[in-house]
């Protein structure tokens, strides 16, 4: 799946004649940027030939309508409504009538066109200046019929990059458990989806109790913690190819394996002797190292970027605070200091920030902090939320929300969040089951 996409550029992408269309990216979706998605246009012999193969007529109108919900959650732009528009897809692609789009208030203009060409899908697109008056970039994607998903989700990236100057998110993928059942007998798979929600995938039967799977940095291979036989056991798992194997057999281990930054190492907690401390393990030759040293209860690691420092929580303060490390175990120092408990710290891909959950006064909250604890920031608070996890560009997070039950054990929910890195533009992501422990994969057409 990771390498059906063929990129051409067609035309001359100009980055410096243009004025870039700034995106005020620290204020959330406070002033959302107006852009027009206009359906890609197609022709009739490509509409019935598409209609054969994937059972829609107007994979232009799809492919559009991708984009234009992708730009709209990201909470920076403000698709505008097609009926506005003045002019046909298929003219506005090859040359717009700025005043049209000026006059219904855009200041951004997607066109396109599809095309069914050698078995093959495809599909052209322009980025338009509307305010200049003038063509920002030109891509041509080329790609087998059934992958017209991504292309929408690939499209939303350049958009994205090319009007924030920040790398996109929506080609990528998050995997998580989804449960079922009663709250005391929950059912926990491991699943699969693209970060629309779209194309969800059972990836285990529900048989062994899954916890926190995370994906490796620079791969589509997941790390997951199973009970087998009641025994804690760490997997990896290929999901293009679906080979499995056993990582090992780690009795105590109390939290999820991470991957380091390079994704040849795992990093985790494991309990030995009544004590949890850090270690990892080399994944070429299954050498285990234990970083922490401490009769206090060490967990939740995960590495900074650059693979120089870790960051993870402890109780050697007394109660459960953040602190970070550097990555051979060496100059640990306390970085949280505010009122109650902080855990699951997970550093941010820009290497600038770490989220955490937060315990205080019978609420939880999740929050960023930066690297020397300074400039806190709680985003969201409920009644029980944890376990954020990044989008790839550092501007999102994931995180799963639990709702009450009652004196009857009823109206349990678990259900996944995301947020905004400002606090804006909270929504619900729908899964079709309850869903816990998300993690979010790097961008798959890097």
């Amino acid at each position: 799946m990771r390498n059906l996409i063929i990129l051409f550029i067609i035309y001359t992408i100009s980055t410096n004649a243009l004025a870039l269309i700034e995106v005020d990216i620290t204020r959330g979706n406070l002033n959302p940027l107006p852009i027009a998605v206009s359906p890609l246009s197609i022709d009739e012999d490509s509409k019935k030939k598409f209609k054969s193969i994937l059972e829609k007529e107007n994979i232009g109108s799809e492919i559009s309508l991708i984009v234009e919900k992708n730009l709209k959650t990201s909470g920076l732009f403000n698709p505008l409504n097609k009926d506005a528009f003045l002019q046909a897809p298929d003219i506005a692609n090859l040359k717009p009538r700025f005043e049209d789009w000026n006059l219904i208030k855009a200041q951004a203009l997607i066109t396109g066109k599809v095309k069914f060409q050698n078995e093959k899908l495809r599909v052209e697109f322009r980025l338009w200046d509307v305010l200049a008056g003038k063509e920002m970039m030109a891509l041509a994607f080329t790609t087998v019929p059934s992958n017209w998903r991504r292309v929408g989700h690939i499209i939303t990236d350049k958009v994205y990059e090319r009007l924030t100057g920040e790398k996109g998110y929506f080609d990528t993928r998050i995997i998580y458990v989804a449960e079922e059942g009663p709250k005391t007998r929950r059912i926990k798979k491991l699943a699969i989806m693209d970060q629309d929600g779209s194309n969800n995938k059972f990836l285990t039967l529900g048989n062994e109790l899954v916890l926190t799977p995370r994906f490796n940095p620079t791969s589509q291979m997941v790390t997951y913690l199973s009970y087998f036989r009641n025994l804690p056991r760490v997997y990896l798992l290929d999901i293009e190819t679906g080979m499995q194997e056993v990582v090992g057999d780690f009795p105590g281990m109390t939290f999820a394996p991470r991957f380091s930054p390079d994704g040849k190492k795992i990093i985790m907690s494991f309990a030995k002797d009544g004590n949890s401390e850090i270690y990892t393990m080399d994944l070429e030759n299954r050498i285990v190292e234990k970083i922490t040293n401490h009769p206090s209860i060490d967990t939740s690691p995960s590495y900074s970027p650059d693979g120089k420092y870790i960051c993870f929580n402890s109780d050697r303060s007394g109660y459960q605070q953040i602190y970070i490390m550097k990555s051979d175990g060496t100059k640990v120092k306390r970085i949280s200091f505010g009122k109650g408990l902080y855990g699951t710290p997970v550093w941010s891909p820009r290497g600038d920030l770490i989220a955490f959950t937060k315990l205080h006064k019978g609420k939880f909250y999740i929050g960023v902090m930066r690297i020397d604890g300074s400039g806190e920031r709680l985003l969201t608070e409920n009644f029980y939320q944890e376990a954020p996890s990044w989008s790839p560009n550092g501007r999102v997070l994931i995180f799963y929300r639990e709702t009450k039950t009652n004196d009857k054990g009823e109206g349990f929910s678990a259900k996944l969040w995301s947020i905004d890195l400002t606090g804006y533009n909270e929504r619900l992501v729908t899964t079709p089951t309850d869903a816990s422990d998300p993690s979010w994969s790097s961008l798959l057409s890097n």
